[in-house]
C-alpha cells in the first residue's frame, strides 16, 4: 500500500514579517509616492515559503491595535517598545489587499496577539480536517513561536533580514538552545524578554536559565524543589537560590505573559484556507496597482508550487541566544 500523502498548512505571522521586511529593506515607493517596501519584502518571504514547502493550505494572522489580555495583567507589557513608524502601518492594508487577492484568509481578534491566533490554528487544524496527516509550518520573523514546535508543527523563522530562514523541528530546537520547545516558556519566565518587557527573574541570564531547566525541567518543578529545600535544590548556589525565591511571583507572571494562548475562540475552517484558488489575472492587476512590477514576472512560480515536495535543508548554529 502506498504511503499516505502528508498535507501542509502554512500559517503566516504577518505582522512580524512586515516589520522585519520594513527594517531590512531600503525604502521603496510606487508611482503614487506610497511606501511599499514592506509589502515587497513580505511577498519575497511569502514566495520563498511557497517555493520551499508547496503547501496545500495557507492562513495569515495579524495583531489588532488594541490592548491584549497580557496588558490587562501587566500594564508594562511591551511598554518599552517604541511605536512603529506610520510608514510601516500604512502598508499593512496593502498586505491584506494582496492576501485577499491570493485568496489567503486573514485571522485576527481584539484582545489577542497574532501569536495566540497562530497557536490556536496550529492546535485546531489537525482536528478540523479528515486528512490522515497534516504538517503545520509557521512562517515568522521572530522566535516566540518556537514554543509551538511539536511532532506536527515546525517553525520557519527568518534570519538576517528576509533572505535567509531556518526550519525548526523539535530536534533542531533542542540542538540549538539546549532545551526543548516545551521549555521555551520556562526559559523566558526565568530569563525574561527585554523586547516584550517581560521581567523574568532579576539577575538571571541565558546560561543560568538554560542550566536550571536542564536540571529541573520546568519552572514548577524548580520551585517545588526550592520550597521543600530538597537535596537537589541545595546544589543551587545560595545567592541564586535567594534570587529565585525573592522573584518567584515575577517568574510566574513572566511565564503567563510568555505563554501563547492556544484556545482563542475563532471561526476556523481548514478547507477555506485551501491554497491555489486565486485568479492569476486579478493578482497581476493588484500587483500592478500597488507598484510591484518586478513580482508580476514571478507569478508563474505560484502555479508551480501547489504540489508538496520535501522540505529544504536545515541550517543550525549551536549555543546562540534565544532573545
Amino acid at each position: 500500500m502506498a504511503p499516505k500523502k502528508i498535507k501542509r498548512l502554512i500559517i503566516i505571522d504577518a505582522n512580524s514579517i512586515i516589520h522585519r521586511a520594513f527594517h531590512a529593506l531600503p525604502p521603496l515607493t510606487n508611482k503614487k509616492g506610497e511606501q511599499i517596501g514592506a509589502v515587497y519584502g513580505f511577498l519575497l518571504a511569502f514566495f520563498k515559503s511557497m517555493k520551499d514547502f508547496k503547501p496545500d493550505f495557507v492562513a495569515a494572522c495579524f495583531d489588532v491595535h488594541a490592548p491584549t489580555f497580557r496588558h490587562k495583567k501587566f500594564k508594562q507589557y511591551k511598554a518599552k517598545r517604541p511605536p512603529a513608524p506610520k510608514e510601516l502601518y500604512s502598508q499593512i492594508p496593502k498586505v491584506k489587499e494582496v492576501l485577499a487577492t491570493l485568496k489567503v484568509p486573514v485571522f485576527e481578534k481584539e484582545g489577542f496577539e497574532a501569536d495566540d491566533i497562530i497557536g490556536t490554528i496550529a492546535k485546531l487544524a489537525p482536528r478540523k480536517q479528515v486528512i490522515p496527516k497534516l504538517e503545520t509550518i509557521i512562517l515568522t520573523g521572530d522566535r516566540d513561536a518556537l514554543q509551538l514546535v511539536n511532532s506536527k508543527t515546525k517553525v520557519f523563522a527568518l534570519s538576517r533580514g528576509i533572505k535567509n530562514a531556518i526550519l525548526y523541528n523539535q530536534s533542531q530546537v533542542q540542538e540549538k538552545y539546549g532545551i526543548s520547545s516545551q521549555q521555551i516558556i520556562d526559559y523566558k519566565a526565568l530569563k525574561g524578554d527585554a523586547s516584550d518587557n517581560i521581567p523574568g527573574v532579576t539577575g538571571i541570564g541565558d546560561k543560568t536559565a538554560v542550566k536550571l531547566l536542564q536540571q529541573f525541567e520546568s519552572l514548577e518543578n524548580l520551585y517545588q524543589e526550592l520550597e521543600t529545600s530538597s537535596e537537589k535544590a541545595k546544589e543551587i548556589k545560595p545567592k541564586l537560590r535567594e534570587l529565585l525565591l525573592q522573584y518567584k511571583d515575577q517568574a510566574f507572571l513572566s511565564k503567563f505573559l510568555a505563554t501563547i494562548n492556544q484556545n482563542v475562540q475563532i471561526d476556523f475552517n481548514l478547507q477555506k484556507c485551501k491554497w491555489g484558488r486565486y485568479d492569476m489575472k486579478q493578482i497581476s492587476k493588484t500587483f500592478e496597482e500597488i507598484g510591484l512590477y518586478s513580482l508580476i514576472k514571478r507569478l508563474s512560480e505560484l502555479d508551480n508550487n501547489i504540489v508538496n515536495q520535501t522540505e529544504p535543508k536545515k541550517r543550525i548554529k549551536k549555543n546562540l541566544r534565544l532573545w
